[in-house]
């Protein structure tokens, strides 16, 4: 005969994160800057981030952080083609200033995370660099 201790399942194991994780402060700082420099100079930082650590197995964690603003910042790129395009119908005009908002705001959203939780995963994005 069992006893009701024996009928309870085993506990889960602890909840672990299934990526890469900032071994240090000064990758996590440069992945919160990588994040925030959308908001200047578009995709020349998170591509030139990306291109010097991309051979690095210790730096994992920021070639990804890095990877994810480069697709962030080339969907928003092409985005701002769209609205160019869109402005000789009009509708652009008022797109282009919503897309920037848009960019804005999600930059320093992920920069947040990124210092807090230390990883950010933008929605509505083209993953191209994989």
């Amino acid at each position: 005969m069992s006893t009701p201790s024996d009928q309870i399942p085993p506990s889960p194991p602890p909840y672990e994160p299934t990526g890469p994780v900032a071994t240090n402060n000064d990758d996590k700082n440069i992945a919160m800057l990588t994040h925030l420099s959308g908001i200047i100079f578009s995709i020349i930082v998170p591509l030139i981030v990306w291109l010097v650590h991309k051979d690095r197995a210790d730096k994992s964690y920021l070639v990804g952080e890095a990877k994810e603003a480069l697709n962030f910042q080339i969907t928003v790129l092409i985005g701002y083609v769209i609205c160019w395009v869109l402005a000789f119908v009009i509708i652009g005009a008022f797109l282009t200033p919503l897309l920037w908002l848009f960019n804005l705001i999600f930059c320093i959203i992920a920069a947040v995370r990124v210092s807090s939780d230390g990883s950010y995963r933008y929605p509505f994005t083209l993953r191209l660099i994989s």
